[in-house]
């Protein structure tokens, strides 16, 4: 995977070898090293993915579980989806007003970043969202932009992207925390830097703040800190480990 995917940014540089290459990185400005970041990140998301989280979100903010102007972080955001999928149950619960909820979205790829920024996307990747999700929180391509959506400003205005390497020493997300999204990220890392990962996960998040975890992801010897809720979804408790 990594020959192939840095094969490709090596032809598009013409240069020859991989160590020609490791050497014009490490001499260069940053900006080829942001480039190599984004070659090696995998990217794959839509709408609504996990549906079963966003039920679980959705009865939390109806029960009152986000005070006014807490943080939801989507971590690994990708090209967005997973965001606007957020600040859409969001805007559905508390309405379209920054000040009653926002969402930090982030990911250490700056392309899919900008992607995400954008809010365009193809009428095939919204095919999971709700006609009535979609009429409300997208506007329709026409002419040359037929077969596109775009997210509308209402929306958009409720989510901060911002570039989050998750092994760096801040991460820059304004607390309260109330709610992390962090799902398929993990998977990547070594158990060690996992359970760093997890250890200021818990200190982010408040007593009674939930954690979201991809499907192949698990929290099982990180007891004390995380309840299970069922289906990789937990809840932060009032004592530490």
């Amino acid at each position: 995977m990594v020959y192939s995917r840095l094969g490709r940014r090596l032809r598009k540089l013409n240069i020859a070898s991989f160590k020609e290459y490791l050497d014009c990185m490490e001499s260069g400005t940053g900006e080829e090293f942001a480039a190599f970041i984004n070659a090696l990140t995998t990217n794959l998301t839509y709408f609504y993915r996990e549906t079963h989280h966003f039920s679980v979100l959705r009865s939390f903010l109806e029960s009152g579980g986000l005070p006014r102007g807490a943080t939801i972080w989507s971590a690994g955001c990708s090209t967005g989806e997973e965001a606007y999928s957020i600040a859409m149950v969001l805007a559905t619960v508390r309405g379209l007003r920054p000040q009653n909820g926002q969402v930090v979205a982030s990911d250490i790829d700056t392309s899919v970043l900008e992607h995400a920024e954008r809010g365009v996307y193809t009428e095939e990747r919204v095919k999971n969202v709700p006609p009535a999700d979609l009429k409300r929180f997208f506007l329709g391509g026409m002419g040359d932009n037929a077969g596109f959506v775009k997210v509308r400003p209402e929306l958009r205005q409720l989510i901060t992207f911002r570039q989050i390497n998750l092994h760096g020493t801040s991460w820059a997300v304004r607390v309260p925390v109330k709610v992390i999204f962090c799902r398929n990220v993990m998977i990547y890392f070594d158990a060690p830097s996992r359970r760093r990962i997890l250890e200021r996960f818990a200190a982010q998040l408040d007593p009674g703040g939930l954690l979201f975890l991809g499907h192949a992801e698990n929290i099982a010897d990180f007891g004390g800190v995380f309840r299970s809720l069922g289906q990789t979804a937990y809840m932060r408790t009032d004592c530490d480990a």
